[in-house]
């Protein structure tokens, strides 16, 4: 167990430092209206991107293994916790100001997460029926399709959608993690878990972008950590045999539950890029109305004697347009 709890901590800290490198990676790069060569080229060129994009990496190896010898209630609320890591990092290297809220969040999850490793037992099965297998690409499935058809919608309610499907496709990543038959090559791509491995990990980093593009990122990150966070530990617990100390069922569940809490708490956190002001994929150019030419932005001088009164307010001021 400690190999597993140290694996998933590390990959934690990957994930949260990875957040915030690649977001100053992004930051050096020109801003763009949409995904092009250049662009693309100018991210491999940060090294701060390119650090941020081999942390993730490393995580998700090294939650491979947590994944593999912990409950998936420990893990996954571990592994959710990055948002703390990528507040302090936030801090710390882009200059993101904590308030008092992110604090308690940060205090919460620490607290949260002790709770939870005192109260976790061992890990359930590795291995689950064939039936279980097909559930985990059938479930991928119908979150790609689900995706695709809010993807026509916009407002909050959809970005909250979006969200939750995002932590669908996540959840089933990490169940197939746990499943996945590992004896050969060839188990390994017959296997229909591995399979939705990869589609939901594609397929939920799809929703989540398409998910902020429409609603608040607070919103985003909090629907998401809803289904990847409970989603997989009820399944872990039900079907996989996860379980908690003797006597310490209480603990692990005042953790679970405080730790999810305070990851609430930090979701605005989710993108690191709205909380530094640096224009998201949500803040495109505003077109101006049909048939109306360019907008221009006239400049003000201060009022002069002859000048009328602008009462289109309602309030009388004073003010003469310079062009």
């Amino acid at each position: 167990m400690l190999l597993g709890l140290t694996t998933a901590l590390v990959a934690t800290v990957c994930f949260g430092f990875g957040s915030v490198f690649q977001a100053g990676g992004a930051r050096e790069t020109p801003p763009a209206d949409r995904v092009r060569v250049g662009l693309l080229a100018a991210l491999l060129r940060s090294w701060r991107f390119l650090l941020g994009t081999g942390l993730d990496i490393a995580g998700f190896a090294l939650s491979i293994v947590a994944l593999r010898t912990l409950p998936l209630f420990l893990v996954q609320a571990v592994t959710n916790a990055s948002l703390a890591v990528t507040a302090l990092a936030a801090a710390r290297l882009l200059g993101a100001r904590l308030h008092r809220a992110d604090l308690l969040g940060i205090a919460a999850v620490v607290v949260g997460l002790t709770l939870l490793a005192l109260g976790s037992g061992r890990a359930g099965r590795d291995h689950a029926s064939a039936a279980f297998h097909w559930a985990l690409l059938a479930t991928t499935g119908l979150m790609l399709l689900l995706t695709f058809v809010l993807a026509r919608r916009t407002g909050n309610a959809a970005a909250v959608g979006l969200g939750l499907l995002a932590g669908v496709g996540f959840g089933v990543t990490s169940l197939a993690v746990r499943v996945l038959d590992v004896s050969g090559p060839l188990d390994v791509f017959t296997d229909p878990a591995a399979y939705g491995l990869a589609l939901g990990g594609l397929g939920g980093y799809l929703a989540y972008a398409l998910a902020l593009q429409r609603g608040t990122v607070t919103a985003v990150t909090a629907a998401g950590t809803v289904s990847e966070t409970f989603g997989p530990a009820l399944v872990g617990v039900v079907a996989l045999g996860d379980t908690a100390r003797p006597g310490y069922a209480w603990c692990a569940l005042t953790g679970f539950v405080v730790a999810v809490g305070g990851t609430f708490v930090l979701s605005r956190f989710g993108e690191v890029e709205s909380e530094l002001g640096v224009p998201s994929a949500s803040a495109g150019p505003v077109p101006p109305a049909s048939g109306a030419g360019p907008v221009r932005v006239a400049r003000t001088a201060p009022p002069c004697k002859g000048d009328l009164p602008d009462k289109t307010d309602g309030k009388a001021r004073t003010e003469r347009q310079v062009p």
